[in-house]
């Protein structure tokens, strides 16, 4: 539901714009809003839920997704519209990470990478059936996009309610409302300053109040976060974190993923330059690389089990390599299109499906399971911020818009050969699994 949100609203924006009579810039808000509030929300959901019950947090960010997809369905003006998608993309901030968190407290330890591997594939399922379901539901009104989530939120809260099990946090401690506080406001600044980039008027963006002052006001809050979670007593982050080199690695790659995942955006841009296509036809020549996430994600799960992740996560951005490359060098071969995107589908699958989710969830403390797996949505939020950013700048920057997207494209590489260089440092399998077996008995 909260994946398939995504891929709806691309088909639903025209729609949108109509019935409010919006420009470009104000009906951009409508992701835009999604996202700002998802990348606030994550730590304040996932801490939350670490402190409050993992089952609590996740019913409750199930009801607010589906009251904000009422809200948006029933909404009588723009304004209410917003708030609605706030509203969603708070939820959706919780219902990733704990519901991998879950995972990692239920399921036996051999089977946790197939299991990772299948919530992993519900993003390459979304996108193969959203723009279907759009298509269909559109042609009774784009209001019963957001009104078909209702029914199935009822759903989810009646079989989790019975079927999620219960966890309570093992901490006293009071809440450090203070470092929730200072992080959400250092992230929001952040995320203002990157979605209020032009990209076609780079010098003006630099010279902005607006954006100079969110970053000013991000860079000014880091210390303060710093300085209050080094005095919590339960601070919302656990800054030591951080010097675990299997956690660096793992935010390293999840921004990596990110800024791959945001080259999404602009593939079927890509497609309708390169292929003189029309853009209903763009959308179905993404079909292969759609299908790879889908089915790469279960067998990335089932192979890390056997292998580890330093293999899965390896094997995934090398896939994303050789992907991006291909369709960065020669955009205008068919062949070579589908081929890489299809390579790319599968980088992203085992990415994001499932090798992430499982380093973290080991290596964090058994208090810490969903802000260790917020940590991974958060790097991707902030990856694809910066790469819708850049890949635009890049783009707008060449006389030709082709090869604007074939630069933009191969800093991608650039960027993503450091991390294969940088995921080298992963541990084995062997080494792995004897964490892994020390972190599961200093947790019973």
């Amino acid at each position: 539901m909260a994946a398939m949100d995504i891929t709806i609203l691309g088909p639903a924006i025209p729609a949108i714009r109509e019935a409010f009579g919006l420009d470009d810039r104000l009906v951009s808000w409508v992701f835009s809003a999604w996202v700002l509030a998802n990348l606030v929300s994550v730590p304040v959901m996932t801490k939350l839920a670490d402190r409050f019950g993992r089952k609590r947090l996740y019913l409750l960010d199930v009801a607010l997704f589906g009251s904000g997809s009422l809200i948006v369905a029933l909404s009588p003006s723009f304004g209410v519209l917003l708030v609605g998608r706030v509203m969603q993309g708070m939820a959706a901030s919780g219902i990733f990470p704990v519901a991998a968190a879950v995972i990692g407290a239920v399921i036996p330890v051999e089977r946790r990478g197939r299991a990772f591997g299948l919530i992993g594939s519900v993003f390459g399922v979304a996108f193969i059936i959203g723009p279907i379901l759009a298509g269909v539901m559109l042609s009774f009104g784009w209001r019963w996009l957001y009104l078909f989530n209702v029914p199935v939120a009822v759903g989810i809260l009646l079989m989790g309610a019975r079927i999620l099990p219960r966890s309570r946090a093992e901490s006293a401690a009071p809440l450090d409302w203070k470092g929730l506080v200072a992080l959400a406001g250092l992230l929001l600044s952040l995320a203002y300053a990157l979605s209020a980039f032009d990209t076609s008027d780079i010098a003006g963006s630099l010279g902005s109040w607006r954006i100079g002052l969110a970053l000013a006001t991000a860079t000014l809050l880091l210390p303060v976060f710093i300085s209050v979670e080094r005095r919590a007593q339960d601070p919302v982050l656990r800054l030591d974190l951080f010097r675990n080199r299997q956690v660096a690695l793992a935010s390293v790659n999840a921004i990596g993923a990110g800024i791959n995942e945001a080259a999404f955006i602009f593939f079927p841009t890509i497609v309708v330059l390169a292929h003189g296509v029309s853009t209903s036809e763009a959308a179905f020549m993404l079909l292969p690389m759609m299908t790879a996430v889908a089915l790469g994600s279960p067998l990335a799960g089932r192979l890390l089990d056997r292998t580890g992740s330093k293999f899965i996560v390896l094997l995934s951005n090398v896939l994303l390599v050789l992907g991006m490359l291909g369709v960065a060098i020669s955009p205008s071969s068919a062949s070579v299109f589908y081929m890489g995107s299809a390579m790319i589908g599968l980088g992203m699958a085992g990415l994001l499906g499932s090798s992430l989710n499982y380093i973290l969830i080991h290596e964090a403390r058994k208090q810490e399971k969903a802000i260790s797996q917020g940590l991974i949505s958060l790097n991707i939020s902030i990856g694809q911020l910066v790469s819708a950013a850049a890949v635009g700048a890049v783009a707008a920057s060449a006389a030709d818009p082709l090869e604007g997207y074939s630069n933009a494209f191969l800093m991608i590489v650039m960027i993503t050969l450091f991390v294969v260089a940088a995921s080298f440092f992963l541990r084995n399998k062997d080494e792995e699994q004897t964490a892994i077996k020390a972190s599961e008995t200093s947790s019973m």
